[in-house]
């Protein structure tokens, strides 16, 4: 593969297996299991069992890893979240919700199949080129000792491709001097992402917060007097998109072009599945 090939690829790969990591996000097994082992309700299971490969780390750490979420909201929940459970017992618990999450939504059949255990080894001989160097969440995540289930060793792998390429990501939007609320507005600017008024919501930004983002990029030429964005602003999530993509490559040179394709193909299978199974509300994940 070339690298202008090699990008698309990359891209193409990420679309197609996300889905089968981000359903941890949206499945009830992941309360569930996160509440069992001590936590509260709600956003202290996504922001405890994600950053919980890091350790038990401060709000500071968190939510410069996710980037997006208001600092105020992250702090609500972390450190408190490691006085109710120990960072080792929610990494458990989490590999459990993800298991059963898939168990569910694919069949045990599908769960226990030679698909899911090619797919599996080929998503882990991917990582095997992606390194720590800058990118700590990902880094927290890669110190996990493998599962032995096919299905986790598949959900694993994603995890580690997928956290692998948001750091990079964040590294792309630090470069373009979007600090993480400007990239969450300028996101949804995009007409790709969340409306703005779920991204306030989930993400923990007031309206006061939102509009006083909103005036600065108008004032950088970044969004036009309608919050659209200007041809400069397009200009510049194109440029972060395409960085992103390019610091995403080594796991596909890797693999090269013909296991990417195979990788693509078991993946969109699987994925499908899940989503046509229930994994997400109406509208987060598109046809593949």
């Amino acid at each position: 593969m070339d690298h202008d090939d090699a990008v698309k690829v990359a891209h193409r790969c990420h679309r197609v297996l996300d889905p089968l990591h981000s359903l941890i996000y949206f499945a009830p097994e992941t309360e569930e299991r996160l509440t069992a082992a001590g936590l509260r309700p709600g956003r202290m299971s996504y922001f405890a069992g994600r950053s919980a490969p890091m350790g038990p780390v401060g709000p500071g750490v968190v939510a410069a890893t996710f980037y997006n979420f208001n600092p105020e909201l992250v702090a609500r929940h972390i450190p408190r979240a490691w006085t109710l459970a120990d960072p080792a017992t929610l990494v458990a618990a989490r590999f459990e919700a993800a298991e059963a999450a898939l168990r569910r939504l694919l069949g045990d059949e599908l769960a226990d199949s030679a698909t899911v255990a090619e797919a599996a080894e080929l998503a882990r001989a991917a990582t095997a080129a992606c390194t720590g160097d800058g990118r700590p969440l990902y880094a927290g995540h890669a110190e996990l000792d493998w599962p032995a289930e096919p299905i986790l060793v598949l959900w694993h792998a994603i995890s580690l491709l997928r956290e692998y390429r948001g750091d990079g990501h964040i590294a792309a939007l630090v470069r373009s001097g979007l600090s993480g609320l400007e990239a969450l507005v300028t996101h949804t600017a995009t007409g790709r992402g969340f409306l703005p008024e779920a991204a306030k919501k989930t993400r923990g930004w007031s309206d006061e917060e939102w509009d006083a983002a909103v005036a600065k990029l108008r004032d950088e030429d970044v969004l036009d007097a309608d919050g659209g964005l200007t041809a400069h602003g397009t200009a510049q999530r194109e440029e972060i998109e395409l960085d992103t993509g390019r610091s995403a490559l080594a796991p596909w040179l890797l693999l090269g072009e013909q296991r990417c394709a195979r990788l693509h193909e078991l993946g969109r299978e699987l994925s499908r599945t899940a989503v046509a199974a229930g994994a997400f509300p109406a509208g987060v994940f598109a046809d593949r």
